[in-house]
């Protein structure tokens, strides 16, 4: 089987996280171009990386990739996308997928009036340590799931993970939040470009936000505490924790406890869950994480890039039969739940109401 091919819209950060699976599965991916905006830029990853870059689309859509990655700014991201799409190119976009309602209500219209391809790169719960504890809920370990506490991930991507491990699907039922915004200094200890050491004090926002999934606008089903710092992310000196709880058991950062069979309470380490239909994009460094327990909840590069080439690798299924590999009323409803997030924080005096969007259609939802 020849390997998908695609190019890379955008040059930052993120992107090159798909440069680096790219290069480290040959056999399973061949990047034909990073677009870039800039000569200078293009140039120096060129140079820096070994690959091919260019300023031009024409060279671009001339190269026919399997799909599109776009890895833009946010600000960018819902053009990019439409841009793309409109083209006839199948879009596999970065998080988030639009900024505001009208960008969201334009991709699910693209989808659906247009047939445009498109699919949202929401990561989190392929990341094996995840992946485990998700799949623990799936087999019923825990009963049904009501209560969620995450200081894990930010805004769309703490949304993503509320959803699955509540079991909430686009459309379940309206949801009320109430939030605020503090901030609190912090000394720097790292970064995305290596350690700090010079005793430097930043003050960082705190978001704590109670989200609650209602049956009716009276009748409260589960709930979710949302508390999150970007400190988070790079810090030696700031941990990220998750608790899910429902009637027969819990799962919390890497343990899980619940009832066993035989009615006594069973107390077992999440250890991280390595899907066998990825086999061939494991590495040594990923299995060696997944072969020992960790108590702390570690969710580093090396699983983030492994969450990323297996949606990558699902784009497959997607282009030949088009199941989705992170269905976009999903990412929809991830980056709405994000957009009412930062309401409720910026009107801590008030709650927060969701309203009925396009894709809430239950007849959408279908897989």
């Amino acid at each position: 089987m020849k390997p998908l091919s695609f190019i890379i819209i955008g040059s930052g950060w993120r992107a090159m996280f798909f440069v680096r699976i790219a290069e480290k599965f040959p056999e399973q991916f061949q990047l034909k171009y990073v677009l870039c905006r800039n000569e200078e830029k293009a140039e120096r990853i060129a140079r820096k990386e070994g690959i091919k870059t260019t300023l031009s689309e024409a060279e671009c859509e001339v190269a026919r990739p399997d799909f599109v990655v776009a890895a833009v700014s946010k600000d960018s991201m819902f053009q990019v996308t439409k841009k793309w799409a409109l083209k006839g190119f199948a879009v596999l976009c970065e998080t988030p997928a639009g900024m505001n309602a009208d960008e969201l209500t334009g991709l699910w219209e693209l989808k659906e009036r247009h047939g445009a391809k498109i699919q949202v790169a929401e990561q989190y719960t392929r990341y094996p340590v995840i992946a485990a504890g998700l799949k623990a809920i799936g087999e019923g370990k825990l009963g049904e799931p009501y209560g969620v506490r995450i200081s894990a991930a930010h805004d769309y991507h703490g949304a993503s993970l509320i959803r699955h491990m509540l079991g909430i699907k686009p459309g379940d039922g309206p949801v009320r939040m109430r939030g605020k915004r503090y901030e609190f200094p912090v000394t720097e200890t790292d970064s995305r470009y290596g350690a700090v050491t010079d005793g430097s004090i930043k003050q960082w926002n705190r978001e704590c936000i109670a989200i609650e999934f209602m049956s009716d606008r009276s009748a409260i089903r589960k709930i979710a505490y949302y508390d999150f710092s970007g400190v988070q992310y790079h810090s030696f000196i700031r941990s990220r924790h998750l608790n899910v709880q429902g009637r027969d058991g819990e799962w919390n950062d890497t343990v899980l406890r619940y009832i066993g069979e035989n009615g006594l309470p069973v107390k077992e380490p999440v250890l991280p869950y390595l899907d066998p239909k990825y086999k061939g994009i494991e590495t040594d460094e990923l299995r060696q994480i997944a072969s020992q327990w960790n108590p702390y909840l570690e969710l580093d590069s090396d699983q983030d890039e492994y969450a990323i080439a297996s949606m990558m690798l699902d784009m497959r299924e997607y282009l030949e039969g088009g199941k989705e590999v992170y269905p976009l009323a999903e990412a929809l409803e991830d980056a709405y739940t994000w957009i009412l997030m930062n309401r409720a924080v910026e009107n801590p005096q008030e709650a927060v109401w969701s309203e009925n969007m396009p894709w809430h259609r239950k007849e959408n939802l279908k897989r």
